[in-house]
């Protein structure tokens, strides 16, 4: 019966699928007595060449097919589906917490639905439903949020009782649970059948699929793929793809130009029994038990159970080119922890016979996200890899995704959040990835609150003042690898009860955060912001502004010493970058992105500037320290550190000039918080860093200075109504969705990317508003905190999510940004969405299950307390009164 084990997944009903494929498109085995035929021979030449035949693999081949393209060449090192699809426990759940992964899921689920029937082979899909336990009541109002989110889409589920618990599975012990999460709709397949149904249908539509075939490297020339080199000879292509999942790491950085693709391989460990005397229904529900670590399915009658544990033992950091995967080696040891809990949840198994316990390596990523697109520095080169163990859930939407951005240049959703340009090379060191992994796999279980922050590969990029801030009770979070300070701790506060308060309610630096907001309102504060991505774009002649003028969609000939706000946007006029340009001179230009753009506008600009020796880009994000001066007394701080005048009159608003503060020179001065308020930001070369802020601190003594972090920014510019990319604009908004177009010159005198869309939009309107959200009767100190994610409903019907949030300690309320949609009743069809449309609403903000009313705004309520201040506490005081 162990023996049998071994063909679990991959083997089941192979000759009869082998029976079905394209003649002489595959080499395989007869039989044990028959010599293998040789291999049919490689083509010389392909559209596309797809490494790894595993779930990804074959996923992407499938929907590349359906879409016309035909020209395509599937290789596989070993057999089809014999990596970690084979091994893969077979559970497709759409209860994820990501909007994007729950799409994926969601997709993969009514395809698989539907792949037995169009490709005749049996894929073993059954709708069992998943049960997720809760036996906190935080792990319940996270499983709260995953269902506002599911319903959200359409998706059925509720959140049950323990009795219930006990209804649908009767081995579940309920006595420690408070409820559950109940999502009917998910099911259980056979991984590696799934895999076989894609590549018959993809084998079908002309796809060529060759086993036994290794990739050895991709040739490259100038910039973009040209071949691959394999065991057997070359194909020459244009596109490749890399889905070789636990070897991708290694296969990227084997070919001539180095694909950086950080994941690592853990090994994951599950059992499988003999069947119960009274075997399970195979309908039975899938139980995951998340504050347990572990999930449970029927097999055969029998179970299925596997977990994440505490300690997980990474494998493979070396780097091992093994074939197909073997069963690696049992460790009861190490997989004891996982046993107690699963006869802690269900008793009765206590006596049921083990087959075997199946440890299997597992790849796992830096963020706990799969990675997918184009890589940065080779076009033509795609990456879908590192499925953190849901690889069967997402393979279906990940694949159609990733196809739909090959075939048509973008996906027909926002993946950013899954790019692999999030990712620098600093992610790709292999002592980084093995510390990064084992700190995610058990991350797979733990309650994830909001703003919780990841322990393993910190102070990897740090700002010169990094140490002096630290000092004076800094706080940190991480960003593209970049240390950012969140808050600082007064001096006396518990610093420990702070590292550890985790929570959905009011945070335990609620306090301190206000007054860093106060400070910034009334006096001056200091925010270290050097993780701002950074690029100078210079020329000879006028082949910068030309170029930038046809890559920005505002008018940037402005004088020398301007600043423009402006979008980078795609050809549907929608936002790959949110940027501040300064003109430094007529031939150079000074660019301020957000952190995470590093990599990805680097690419965006460098595939999209002309081939020009006279044009020059550098990334100078690591030559300067930005500080931003926030508050009123900014301009006194500055004036007095630079004999140099700095009122309105003198320094006007967006205006960028160089200047000397105390013995520095050359530093970048620019009248711009990037929140709303008064103030300026120093871009101080690195070497004066620690002077400037020196000087800034000590001559602000007297106008009541301090240090800030990101989370007061945050509700600055929330509060002021200011979008930011990442988590309010990407590439599906446009200026003309979020209120900006004021910073778009449709007439500036040349095209722009993306100026057809915009103009269409004008004239016709557009299908969503982003918009601003007051809560009204929601109590700040006993109620859950809106975060991000949050169903926004209008009139009682689903209009949209929030984006982002934050509590605004001007109006006392939360504020909560996000967009609006207009669904026609009957078809669902997205109408025009008019200001007479959000004016005229009733809105509520759905926050774990939970709504709370709305007032919904076209503009920063804000703006109103800009004038005078006595008149503003008269009209905020009205306000709250209505």
């Amino acid at each position: 019966a162990a023996r049998m084990f071994l063909r679990l997944l991959s083997d089941v009903r192979w000759w009869a699928v082998n029976s079905k494929w394209r003649g002489g498109t595959c080499s395989r085995r007869k039989s044990s007595s028959t010599a293998e035929p040789p291999p049919a021979a490689l083509p010389a030449q392909a559209q596309v060449v797809i490494c790894g035949g595993g779930i990804m693999g074959t996923s992407v081949a499938y929907h590349l097919s359906k879409m016309g393209w035909k020209d395509v060449v599937l290789l596989e090192q070993g057999r089809l589906a014999a990596g970690t699809t084979r091994f893969c426990a077979g559970i497709v759940s759409a209860a994820r917490h990501m909007s994007i992964e729950l799409k994926m899921a969601h997709y993969s689920n009514k395809l698989y639905q539907q792949l037995e029937q169009e490709t005749g082979v049996n894929t073993g899909y059954v709708k069992t439903g998943s049960i997720s336990l809760a036996q906190t009541q935080d792990r319940l109002i996270s499983l709260k949020r995953v269902v506002a989110s599911l319903r959200a889409m359409g998706i059925p589920c509720e959140i049950i009782t323990p009795k219930q618990v006990a209804q649908l599975h009767p081995l579940v012990n309920i006595h420690d649970l408070v409820g559950a999460m109940y999502v009917p709709e998910d099911a259980l397949v056979s991984s590696a059948n799934v895999s076989l149904a894609l590549a018959t249908a993809a084998s079908r539509n002309g796809v060529q699929i060759h086993e036994r075939t290794s990739v050895s490297h991709v040739s490259v020339q100038k910039g973009r793929v040209t071949g691959v080199e394999t065991d057997r000879g070359q194909i020459q292509c244009q596109y490749f793809v890399n889905c070789a999942g636990q070897w991708a790491y290694e296969l990227g950085h084997s070919g001539e130009e180095p694909v950086h693709i950080p994941l690592h391989a853990c090994e994951h460990f599950y059992l499988l029994t003999h069947p119960l005397n009274e075997p399970l229904a195979s309908n039975l529900p899938t139980i995951i038990d998340p504050d347990g670590r572990i999930y449970v399915r029927n097999w055969q009658g029998g179970i299925l159970s596997g977990g994440f544990e505490k300690n997980p033992k990474p494998l493979f950091t070396e780097g091992r080119n093994q074939l197909e995967i073997q069963n690696l080696q049992e460790d009861w040891d190490h997989f004891e922890p996982l046993l107690s809990a699963l006869l802690r949840r269900m008793p009765n198994l206590e006596a049921l016979q083990i087959m075997q316990l199946v440890n299997c390596p597992e790849s796992f990523t830096p963020d706990m996200r799969c990675i997918m697109g184009e890589s940065p520095t080779v076009q033509g080169y795609f990456v879908l890899a590192g499925m953190n163990s849901a690889g069967i859930s997402y393979g279906g939407g990940a694949g159609k995704y990733l196809a739909e951005w090959m075939v048509n240049g973008y996906p027909t959703e926002n993946v950013w959040p899954l790019d692999l340009k999030r990712f620098g090379t600093l992610q790709s060191s292999r002592t980084f990835l093995r510390h990064r992994v084992m700190e995610v796999m058990p991350l797979m279980c733990d309650l994830k609150v909001p703003r919780w922050d990841f322990q393993t590969g910190r102070q990897l990029r740090t700002s010169p003042l990094y140490d002096r801030l630290d000092a004076q009770g800094a706080r940190w979070m991480e960003k593209h690898g970049f240390e950012r300070v969140k808050y600082f701790v007064p001096p006396g506060k518990d610093l420990l009860d702070l590292d550890q308060s985790k929570t959905f309610y009011k945070p335990d630096w609620f306090d301190i955060v206000g007054s860093e907001v106060k400070c910034c309102k009334e006096a001056v504060c200091v925010i270290d912001m050097s993780s701002f991505t950074k690029f100078e774009i210079s020329s000879t002649g006028d082949q910068a502004l030309e170029s930038l003028q046809y890559l920005f969609s505002n008018d940037l000939d402005v004088p020398v010493g301007h600043v423009v706000h402006t979008g980078m946007l795609n050809e549907k006029g929608g936002y790959e970058n949110d940027c501040s340009i300064a003109r430094l001179s007529k031939r150079s230009f000074f660019m301020i992105s957000p952190t995470d753009q590093q990599v990805h506008c680097w690419a965006w600009l460098k595939n999209r500037l002309p081939d020009d020796s006279s044009l020059t880009m550098e990334d100078v994000t690591w030559k300067y320290t930005a500080l931003n001066l926030i508050g009123p007394r900014a301009v006194d701080v500055l004036s007095e550190l630079s004999y140099a005048p700095m009122t309105a009159e003198h320094f006007p608003s967006l205006f960028c000039k160089e200047m000397s503060v105390g013995y520095a020179n050359g530093i970048r001065v620019m009248s711009i918080t990037h929140t709303g308020e008064p103030g300026f930001v120093l871009y101080i070369p690195i070497e004066y860093a620690l002077h400037v802020y020196n000087e800034v601190m000590n001559m602000g003594q007297k106008y009541g200075i301090r240090n800030a972090g990101y989370y007061a920014l945050r509700s600055l510019r929330i509060e002021k109504f200011f979008a930011f990319w990442g988590q309010d604009l990407d590439a599906f908004t446009t200026p003309m969705e979020c209120g900006r177009e004021f910073q778009v010159k449709l007439e500036k005198g040349m095209q722009f990317v993306g100026q057809e869309a915009l103009l269409e939009q004008k004239q016709n309107g557009v299908y969503k508003r982003f918009t601003m959200f007051i809560l009204e009767d929601h109590d700040t100190d006993t109620d859950l905190w809106p975060w991000w994610g949050e169903p926004i409903f209008r009139n009682g019907r689903y209009v949209g999510k929030t984006t982002s949030s934050a509590y605004s300690y001007t109006l006392e309320r939360h504020v909560c940004l996000g967009f609006v949609h207009h669904f026609d009743e009957k078809t669902g069809e997205e109408l025009v969405v008019t200001t007479d449309f959000i004016n005229q609403g009733e809105y509520e903000i759905d926050i774990a299950g939970q709504r709370f009313q709305a007032k919904a705004k076209l503009y920063p309520f804000s703006s109103l307390f800009t004038q005078r201040r006595r008149k503003d506490e008269l009209e905020l005081s009205g306000y709250q009164r209505e």
